[in-house]
């Protein structure tokens, strides 16, 4: 795993209370989730697409507007080994331009093999043919926000 000076320029510090979103980065698609601290529990809403990772920062604004989080989580990957990989950096770096743009606190998650958990999900709750109805992406980013809810949310790190 990473050490403290990794997530240069994040937040780990985690007492918040209200509305959050989560995203899951791609190159293509970004997963977003919304979910809310009170229930500790997360939403899909529709993915982003990404060029190269940089998404459309006016539909982000959008989001914003329609849900007025106080924080943002992002799922950074790592390999099985707790490594690094090119993903790792991308999505760190698409955290830190998160947070320039948005303003808000944007919490790291590891989102270690989140999409093949979202994967498993939506093949378990509605078989292999609903992968096409739902965003792999999305419920990946539900999966990252609801595990950052349940595990870190009111932790005391870095207080």
């Amino acid at each position: 795993m990473p050490d403290d000076n990794f997530y240069n320029g994040l937040d780990l510090r985690c007492h918040v209370s209200g509305v959050l979103l989560g995203f899951d980065f791609g190159t293509k698609r970004i997963g977003v989730a919304v979910g809310q601290t009170l229930l500790a529990s997360a939403n899909p809403l529709t993915p982003l697409l990404a060029n190269d990772g940089i998404p459309n920062w006016s539909e982000i604004d959008d989001i914003l507007d329609k849900w007025r989080p106080v924080g943002l989580v992002v799922g950074i990957p790592f390999y099985r080994d707790g490594t690094a990989s090119e993903t790792t950096f991308q999505a760190r770096k698409f955290a830190r331009r998160l947070k320039l743009h948005t303003k808000l606190p944007v919490f790291p998650m590891d989102e270690t093999l989140s999409s093949q958990r979202a994967e498993a999900e939506i093949v378990a709750r509605e078989g292999k043919g609903a992968l096409k109805k739902y965003s792999v992406d999305s419920v990946a980013a539900c999966l990252i926000l609801e595990d950052w809810l349940q595990n870190v949310a009111n932790c005391s790190t870095n207080d």
